[in-house]
């Protein structure tokens, strides 16, 4: 068969792997630049701008999960590794998908299931690559897969059981618009048959579209007590009135993040796992990096890392996640977002200290928040430098308050990505 590999980064890379097993593929690497991973010797390529333009005569073209399946013209096949991997996988899959915590709630429902005794796999937007597991996966298992609208968008194969988290503009730098973005989502539902099971947001009315693509199997919501799922009442979590445990052994922080468990824990049910070992799986899950990580305490002030935050929902999570005083730093490219909500959060949160605002976005994002908090101390920085961005933001906090990186943008004018980001925040928060 003849093969491109279209995106030639990590998942380029595994997908040549696996797809180079078999020696009677003819296999071509297409990228629009010179990649920066060393290509296989004897390896065919096609680089340049217009390379995706370029692929017609193969059997197979492999899109890397942040292509648009439209910037391919070929008159062979496009396909992912996550359409390879659903087509393959021997055992059940857990889809997650939604704006904001995919990553932490397949996390949480991975954490409880490896406590049911079965082998259980995290796999998607979060781990290894699915393709390089996928040889070793039993039917006995099961995977947990963390579902970005990049991987879900031309899924041809729904999980037996979907997860919709709260569904809210993201990623229309790439998307066509909002309802390409939905409807990417949308494939998590789509394809599934009787037997299946979707767990969906409470009050979105985006995962509620979701949830009504398909009649086939159940669908759910999380979070409320009408439709048998997992909710929350006078600090317990509850299923059918009946309590399963309390929601101190919950080592998140923030509300979002009870929602979070909710939908994980009702998964949990669904599998038959015990109250006993879900309170054990919900001690034992401590977070994921920069998602408001914790870093320490230093002259009473707590510093927090939410470098993950690049989008507006995931700043007004973090932001409604305190009580005490707040420093919040913001900002970084500005792809056009409205951050109308985030400034509307500020206003009626009522323990925003001050808030220090960097990047490309500085100038239009701090004359939003300034139009809806006249009464809060708002700083510009122009700095690139961590180091005085944090000492600023440390002039202004006393004991007892909190500092917090919560950009609610992406990280790319000043840093590589949201990982350098939130490294460099905790380097610099250690030294002090």
């Amino acid at each position: 068969m003849k093969i491109a590999i279209a995106g030639y980064g990590l998942e380029g890379e595994s997908n040549y792997r696996y797809w180079s097993i078999d020696r009677d593929n003819d296999i071509t690497i297409v990228d629009q630049k010179q990649p920066n991973l060393d290509i296989p010797n004897g390896t065919e390529t096609i680089i340049g701008e217009d390379a995706f333009e370029k692929l017609d005569g193969f059997d197979l073209v492999i899109r890397t999960a942040g292509l648009a399946p439209r910037k391919i013209k070929t008159d062979g096949k496009i396909w992912s590794a996550t359409n390879e991997f659903f087509a393959k996988c021997p055992c059940p899959i857990i889809g997650v998908t939604g704006t904001k915590g995919k990553g932490t709630t397949a996390s949480l429902i991975a954490s409880i299931l490896e406590l049911s005794g079965r082998n259980i796999w995290l796999l998607g937007n979060i781990g290894k690559p699915s393709l390089d597991a996928l040889g070793d996966i039993q039917q006995s298992d099961i995977v947990v897969y963390e579902l970005s609208s990049f991987q879900l968008w031309d899924l041809e194969k729904s999980p037996h059981v979907a997860v919709v988290l709260l569904v809210e503009p993201d990623h229309l730098d790439v998307h066509i618009d909002f309802n390409e973005y939905v409807s990417s989502k949308a494939n998590i539902r789509r394809y599934q048959k009787d037997g299946d099971i979707c767990i969906f947001h409470p009050t979105n009315q985006v995962s509620l579209q979701i949830s009504e693509v398909s009649t086939a199997g159940k669908a759910m919501r999380y979070g409320v007590t009408d439709d048998g799922g997992v909710y929350e009442a006078e600090g317990e979590f509850r299923q059918l009135e009946q309590k399963i445990c309390s929601t101190d052994v919950l080592q998140l922080i923030g509300r979002h993040n009870i929602e979070n468990a909710c939908a994980a824990i009702t998964v949990a049910k669904f599998y038959g796992v015990s109250n006993e070992s879900i309170e054990e799986g919900l001690k034992n899950f401590k977070g994921l990096p920069h998602r408001i990580e914790f870093i320490r305490i230093v002259d009473g002030v707590s510093y927090y890392n939410d470098s993950f935050s690049s989008a507006p929902p995931a700043a007004v999570a973090a932001i409604k996640s305190f009580q005490q005083p707040e420093i919040i730093i913001m900002g970084g490219v500005d792809r056009g977002t409205d951050f109308s909500h985030v400034a509307q959060t500020i206003a009626q949160q009522g323990n925003i200290k001050s808030i220090i605002v960097i990047g490309e976005v500085r100038d239009k994002l701090s004359k939003i928040l300034r139009e809806a908090n006249q009464n809060i101390d708002i700083k510009v920085s122009d700095s690139r430098d961590l180091s005085e961005i944090i000492d600023l933001a440390k002039s202004k906090a006393k004991d007892g308050d909190v500092i917090i990186l919560s950009p609610g943008c992406p990280s790319f004018d000043m840093f590589k990505d949201f990982y350098d980001r939130g490294n460099q925040f905790r380097v610099e928060v250690n030294k002090l």
